[in-house]
């Protein structure tokens, strides 16, 4: 059993994952901004599909989906909260629940936070997890619709999963991030090289996604609101991780 995982880059700095059971043969796309790359990909490979994985509703994450399934007749799976927010939706997911590709299943986690229902696909044989705009390299989503409660509990389930865990976020934010967690963090030699490979990955137009959860635990601002040698070094009294998680958001939303 093997997932083949195809990066295509769309819009300003998304992405789209086309999965592939090497197996079966079957596909499915996760987060289809666009359908025209979707389509021109697989029939350049001579390739079906068979369904599509929505993390959440914004169009940024659906606009393909429609399109596609007019061409393809594929499936859409999608969080039971977005049942009415994600266009052509059959499957409404919750916690817990599972779906197959061919011979490889994917697990949802329930990690509300960035919307409310957004969920995350789990591929616990491949260690991959498609996370949305849940967690990036060195971020995580805008609050949109959660609270900082919600999204920090999000977070977490994510950080227990193992560290080898490649992560297939949804943007290319990680430059950016890195900017701020070094405003965080300016001494930290491990996020000064982590940045600079970041740097020249992306000079070269290559993708830093998928990152590694491994090292996001040691390094991601948004993964560490329980770290109190963190809580200090930023100067914040405060009493709970929730508290601390929701400082180093406003920090990233006004920097």
């Amino acid at each position: 059993m093997s997932l083949d995982v195809y990066q295509l880059p769309v819009l300003e700095d998304n992405y789209i994952y086309i999965l592939r059971d090497s197996e079966t043969g079957c596909c499915a796309v996760v987060d289809p901004a666009e359908a025209e790359p979707v389509e021109s990909f697989l029939d350049n490979q001579g390739w079906g599909l068979d369904a599509i994985w929505v993390t959440h509703h914004h169009w940024d994450h659906t606009g393909g989906i429609k399109a596609l399934v007019d061409r393809f007749d594929a499936d859409v799976w999608g969080s039971k909260e977005d049942h009415k927010r994600i266009p052509n939706i059959k499957h409404k997911l919750s916690e817990g629940d599972r779906l197959t590709l061919g011979a490889v299943e994917a697990e949802v986690i329930e990690v509300s936070g960035h919307t409310v229902g957004h969920i995350a696909f789990w591929v616990e044989s491949e260690k991959a997890l498609f996370s949305g705009d849940t967690l990036f390299s060195l971020g995580c989503g805008r609050l949109f619709e959660g609270s900082p409660h919600q999204m920090w509990a999000s977070l977490k389930k994510i950080r227990d999963l193992p560290d080898q865990t490649r992560v297939y976020c949804t943007h290319e934010y990680t430059a950016a991030n890195a900017k701020f967690a070094l405003s965080l963090e300016p001494d930290s030699a491990a996020l000064k090289g982590y940045a600079q490979e970041v740097h020249q990955l992306r000079a070269s137009n290559r993708p830093s996604i998928p990152c590694i959860l491994g090292r996001e635990k040691q390094l991601n601002p948004f993964l560490r609101a329980d770290d109190s040698n963190l809580a200090s070094s930023l100067g914040l009294r405060v009493t709970s991780e929730t508290d601390v998680f929701a400082a180093i958001r406003k920090k990233k939303d006004e920097f």
